[in-house]
């Protein structure tokens, strides 16, 4: 069973693979990476139908090299993403649907933790559109982002867990990006909340989706 792994950071690449080892090692997985997409989507402020058009290509090559599911790892690409599913003959999830369905399962005021700024504006709007009507609190944190990048994966996880705090009274906190996964228990210490990881939620959906 091939699931491709569609990547726009080098940072999601373990997160993701962490979690098959954990809950579908049997799967085959394959990694495709355009780590520019994540620049040039910061660059540009907005998805732009050239940004698009690379997430459509990238799909291509996945169900070229005989894709049995795709999974996308960057949360800043939903509606080019959304595209892909359209057209899809196989199963396409986007990074955080699967996290999403679980946390509005724990309540309607959700907690979005993220690093990565460009990524808010699409996941509100997907959850928005999930469940109208709930209450998204997002705390974005780039400090850690830089941290995790210059290999200070420690301070990474303590200034996620520093801000938690100020989500203790949602009924989830969602770790926004692939990324971020690795703080989930920092994070969890100082909040009584579920706290949800893209990477868990989103191979065990694939895997029910592919039986």
């Amino acid at each position: 069973m091939r699931i491709v792994l569609i990547h726009a950071v080098r940072l999601a690449m373990q997160p993701v693979d962490d979690a098959f080892r954990r809950h579908w090692p049997d799967a085959e997985r394959v990694n495709l990476l355009d780590d520019a997409l994540s620049v040039d989507r910061d660059r540009a402020g907005a998805l732009t139908p050239q940004l698009a058009g690379r997430i459509a290509t990238l799909a291509k090559y996945a169900l070229d090299g005989g894709a049995a599911g795709i999974l996308y790892t960057c949360s800043a690409f939903g509606e080019a993403i959304e595209a892909v599913q359209r057209s899809s003959r196989i199963p396409v999830l986007k990074p955080n649907e699967a996290m999403f369905a679980e946390a509005l399962a724990r309540g309607r005021k959700l907690g979005l933790l993220a690093t990565f700024p460009a990524s808010i504006p699409s996941m509100e709007r997907e959850l928005s559109q999930m469940a109208p009507g709930i209450t998204i609190h997002s705390i974005c944190v780039p400090p850690a982002l830089a941290a995790l990048q210059a290999g200070d994966g420690a301070q990474h996880d303590a200034l996620l867990a520093a801000v938690a705090p100020k989500l203790a009274g949602c009924d989830a906190v969602m770790l926004a990006q692939f990324s971020t996964a690795r703080a989930r228990d920092a994070v969890a210490a100082v909040v009584k909340c579920p706290v949800l990881t893209s990477p868990d939620s989103a191979v065990l959906a694939m895997r029910k989706l592919l039986g």
